[in-house]
């Protein structure tokens, strides 16, 4: 792996905190990579808006739950409310639809920051290479995250986590790869599109229909009536994109559903706590690639019109 190939270059470079990381985004995601990236020597702040969580983490810093059970603390956390004047790897890891909101704080910061997008879809790309930042990478977190509070992230899956430069050399997001190992793989990808659209496509075969449906993961494959469903959901996808067919045989969902059966996806836990879900920039823009490319594809389209539906009941 391409991480492990790169450790000997930085290893010392990056150990005590030389590169400075601040996270924009203290959700699960934010948490999970910050509690990482502290547990390897870096210093990192998080940068979030609701002055109680800034008030949590400066008291008591972070703590996450292994996949074993066990709890690990970091006093060392910081946070703030806005990114400083020094020149540091900002990760954003907010959801895409706080992106607008954040923009004006990313730019005032484009001379000094170098910038790591790690949303869910496909909507954040278009958006990240357009503004006038010169380093703009991005991230595909294939692991699983759940936050429990305001300073608590568990950890719920192994995954690797995906990288691919965007706009510029994006130097800092390359040397991340120095620190992955076996609790959090790391590794370079030459195209970033290619690398969002395919988490994209493994993301349609399990969020929408666990949203809708309301059950673990491992519900699709225990189920009869689900598994029906993800295997039409299965052929209806790979109908329209055939290039992925080898590289995702359904045996490869059948046993991400296996791997991951006690877990929440991030869509289902939107909806059970009450926030707007991500479907507009996953599933939305794959029927819109889909589309463009002349395929229908009517079941994916019916599971997001009956997600949208859940997102505006209350409205």
């Amino acid at each position: 792996m391409k991480g492990k190939l790169l450790l000997r270059t930085y290893d010392v470079k990056l150990v005590g905190g030389a590169m400075k990381v601040e996270i924009v985004g203290a959700g699960a995601v934010g948490l999970l990579l910050g509690s990482f990236l502290l547990s390897k020597g870096l210093e990192v702040t998080f940068v979030v808006r609701n002055e109680q969580q800034l008030r949590e983490i400066n008291e008591k810093g972070i703590a996450v739950q292994s996949i074993e059970g066990d709890m690990k603390y970091f006093k060392n956390a910081k946070a703030s409310l806005t990114l400083g004047n020094e020149r540091s790897l900002v990760i954003v890891s907010t959801k895409y639809e706080h992106l607008t909101s954040i923009w004006p704080m990313l730019l005032e910061h484009r001379d000094i920051g170098e910038f790591l997008f790690v949303q869910n879809g496909l909507a954040h790309y278009e958006e990240g290479i357009n503004q006038p930042l010169s380093n703009v990478s991005f991230g595909s977190a294939q692991f699983g995250a759940q936050k429990l509070n305001a300073v608590t992230v568990a950890h719920r899956g192994i995954g690797v986590l995906k990288l691919a430069a965007g706009n510029g050399a994006c130097m800092l997001s390359r040397e991340l790869l120095a620190l992955g190992d076996e609790t959090m793989p790391m590794e370079w990808q030459e195209d970033a599109f290619s690398m969002l659209f395919e988490k994209a496509l493994l993301n349609c075969f399990v969020n929408p229909l666990t949203a809708v449906l309301q059950v673990p993961n491992g519900q699709l494959i225990t189920n009869g009536h689900a598994y029906t469903l993800l295997e039409q959901l299965y052929e209806e996808l790979m109908t329209a994109f055939p290039t992925y067919r080898e590289r995702f045989p359904f045996e490869m969902v059948r046993s991400l559903c296996e791997r991951t059966a006690t877990n929440t996806s991030s869509m289902l836990a939107d909806r059970l706590a009450g926030r707007r879900t991500e479907v507009e920039t996953i599933v939305g823009e794959v029927i819109r690639i889909a589309k463009r490319g002349g395929y229908e594809v009517p079941v994916l389209t019916t599971l997001y019109y009956l997600v949208k539906a859940l997102d505006s009941i209350g409205d």
